[in-house]
């Protein structure tokens, strides 16, 4: 499957915001988005011309899809998938997003990304409800228990991640039990729990066209 093996740091700056695709580099001085604030590229730093309502949702979408890490046929099946639901269907496409395991085990403080989190996922790092799960798009669901397996809690770079963890905070959904590197579904999230800079509007409109 195709998968951007470039630079994530351009991907903040073309989007003009913190992706916060690298984990804790992301929260350093070392963060090329503070550090370089414009568009990559030859012409990054040339004033930009008025854009336009299509260009306004493809960067929506494009934002999204960068912070989730999916490619774009992978982020299109989702969006069908939230269309076909009951409710709203930006909301719902935020909220199947948020339940894939690779994000589940970013928010829970085991992993300092996404991507790692996909990476771990797919050489069996963790459990769900003591089974192995190695597929990224697993969807948890109310009263899952996703925890380190017994083999991969002496890795470095997980212990790590969960050092890093307070700085980011644990969603009200989710809940950790730290010692034993556990972590279990209370609810499904909802809208308020999706504090990052998205506005799934736009993401529809863009769909629907």
């Amino acid at each position: 499957m195709a998968r951007y093996r470039g630079s994530v740091c351009r991907l903040c700056r073309r989007e003009n915001v913190k992706l916060f695709l690298k984990g804790d580099r992301c929260y350093s001085d070392k963060c090329a988005f503070d550090r370089r604030g414009y568009p990559p590229g030859q012409h990054g730093q040339r004033r930009r011309g008025k854009i336009s309502d299509y260009g306004i949702q493809l960067r929506e979408k494009q934002k999204a899809k960068r912070m989730y890490g999916l490619c774009e046929k992978q982020f299109h099946m989702f969006f069908e998938r939230a269309d076909r639901q009951k409710g709203i269907t930006g909301i719902n496409l935020l909220i199947l997003l948020e339940r894939r395991l690779d994000n589940v085990v970013y928010r829970l403080g085991f992993v300092n990304s996404r991507t790692q989190g996909r990476h771990f996922v797919r050489h069996n790092h963790f459990l769900v409800n003591g089974k192995k799960v190695n597929i990224p798009s697993y969807l948890v669901k109310v009263g899952d228990v996703i925890s380190v397996r017994e083999k991969s809690r002496n890795i470095q770079a997980i212990g790590d991640a969960v050092d890093a963890m307070v700085r980011r905070g644990i969603p009200q959904w989710l809940d950790l039990e730290k010692e034993n590197l556990k972590g279990s579904i209370k609810a499904m999230p909802v809208r308020e729990d999706i504090t990052m800079p998205i506005q799934e509007q736009l993401i529809v409109e863009l769909y629907s066209k």
